[in-house]
């Protein structure tokens, strides 16, 4: 388990931007993850503006919980505390399949624990409600600064481009950030910046 705090800039961009990024960069990783989003009928993670997923990797998985960071310490980029879970793949797997099948499934560890001490009432209540699927790779950006590029396809076949920076330091991910839209030729607006994927995955949906 960690729990950690999340610091990023996330940029939706253009395609053409998103494969110069691509090419331009080294890549430290590559790889597909599918992302299974949870909640009650009735959003009741939504409206504490926390989120849950499980991720499946090829070989392994990780149940996440987000929530909102109380002590945040800065303004400027998306900020949330998350609670982090390794997972067997095939009890990934067997969990997301009943949910599938509309079945009602219990999150253990340190998320269940979580969920149970803030949500017990809805804890049996939470359902597979969307999924989206994520070309992931994991770049050496300007100042030795990760970039994480995501190709990412949603139920309905839409397709989008993103680039995220996180870094525990804000300054670098501003730094980073402005070398990048000057150099690529983009800026944050908007309807582009920090729209996370679940959201996306709502609203594309089937």
């Amino acid at each position: 388990m960690s729990k950690n705090r999340e610091i990023e800039a996330k940029t939706l961009l253009p395609k053409n931007t998103y494969d110069n990024l691509c090419k331009d960069f080294a890549h430290k990783e590559d790889f597909m993850q599918t992302n299974n989003y949870f909640d009650t009928s009735d959003q009741v993670l939504k409206k504490h503006q926390a989120s849950l997923r499980i991720r499946i990797y090829e070989d392994h998985a990780e149940q996440t919980l987000k929530v909102p960071d109380l002590d945040p310490v800065q303004k400027h980029f998306h900020e949330v505390i998350e609670i982090n879970d390794i997972l067997d793949l095939t009890h990934a797997q067997n969990l997301v399949d009943l949910a599938k099948n509309g079945r009602n499934i219990k999150f253990e560890k340190n998320v269940g624990e979580y969920l149970d001490k803030n949500f017990n009432q809805k804890q049996n209540k939470l359902e597979l409600f969307t999924w989206s699927k994520t070309h992931r790779i994991l770049a050496n950006g300007p100042e030795n600064c990760e970039l994480t590029l995501d190709a990412t396809s949603y139920p309905d076949g839409y397709q989008d481009f993103e680039l995220e920076i996180e870094n525990k330091n804000p300054a670098l991910i501003k730094k980073v950030q402005i070398a990048l839209q000057e150099k690529y030729g983009f800026t944050q607006t908007i309807n582009n910046q920090n729209k996370n994927k679940i959201a996306r995955a709502t609203i594309h949906k089937i």
